[in-house]
């Protein structure tokens, strides 16, 4: 993972995150999304920040997992709409710009590491890359789990190729073309979901899990993880999938809905 020039701890411990928690305790970086106030839409800079705790996680043999939650009743509503019509929140963040195009599919696939969601809010959209891309899922029993592009003349297209890498494409491709919300527990039995716990249950179902993989070699863990990034079926490429993205919100169809989604109305379409 080479998104950003090296990074050792000094590096990292200066930085200032805008979007992010982060938390390094006893072998575990601890990552929360933190934009409350916007559903934790993915801020194109929140995305910088995401992928430079990974890569750092990657980089750092004391690191043997990552755990990845979110602050509010919404852990990802997806990418932030209103940036990418260039309404472009500002921010604080001191995370450098990356060397290369971030494609956050590929940034769960090359941490080499255990991730483990803590899913306790609604999942939308683009969110799903961080419960298709984590090894372990534990989701609260009372969350929504939607994929809603289509209404909005749009397609979850990397969202998709993702998804398709835990559960039976049959069921994606349904999800993807009808946009409805998936039950939690119908989640969890199609492969999306490891765990699905109540409220009280989560803190000690996460840890029970970070304790589970401590009694195991972080380095066969890793070594583990990059074999099966090697060998299992090469998904889509993601950067076609997004050059596919952008072709479908500069379209007729895709500019409608997003002008309807921005003017809290149904679309016209054409």
């Amino acid at each position: 993972m080479n998104l950003f020039e090296p990074i050792d701890a000094t590096t990292f411990q200066k930085q200032q995150f805008h979007f992010l928690l982060i938390e390094e305790q006893d072998h575990v970086l601890t990552v929360t999304l933190n934009r409350p106030n916007k559903k934790n839409a993915l801020h194109p800079q929140m995305v910088n920040e995401i992928a430079y705790a990974f890569q750092y996680a990657h980089s750092n043999s004391d690191i043997w997992m990552l755990v990845i939650g979110a602050i509010g009743n919404v852990f990802c509503a997806g990418a932030d709409l209103k940036a990418m019509a260039g309404m472009i929140e500002a921010h604080e963040s001191s995370i450098p710009t990356p060397i290369d195009v971030i494609l956050i599919g590929e940034v769960f696939r090359k941490v080499n590491k255990p991730v483990i969601a803590r899913v306790t809010g609604d999942v939308y959209a683009g969110g799903f890359f961080f419960l298709a891309g984590s090894h372990i899922v534990v989701a609260q029993d009372n969350i929504k789990l939607g994929l809603p592009e289509v209404k909005r003349g749009l397609y979850p297209f990397q969202i998709m190729s993702s998804l398709m890498q835990v559960m039976p494409s049959r069921k994606v491709i349904d999800w993807c073309i009808r946009g409805y919300n998936l039950p939690v527990l119908e989640a969890e039995r199609f492969g999306l979901v490891t765990q699905v716990v109540n409220a009280e249950e989560m803190e000690p179902a996460i840890q029970n899990i970070v304790n589970e993989i401590k009694q195991n070699s972080p380095t066969a863990i890793s070594n583990g993880l990059k074999a099966f990034d090697h060998i299992r079926p090469l998904e889509a490429e993601y950067e076609y999938l997004l050059e596919m993205l952008m072709h479908t919100i500069s379209s007729k169809n895709g500019q409608e809905g997003l002008k309807a989604f921005k003017e809290k109305r149904k679309p016209t379409w054409s």
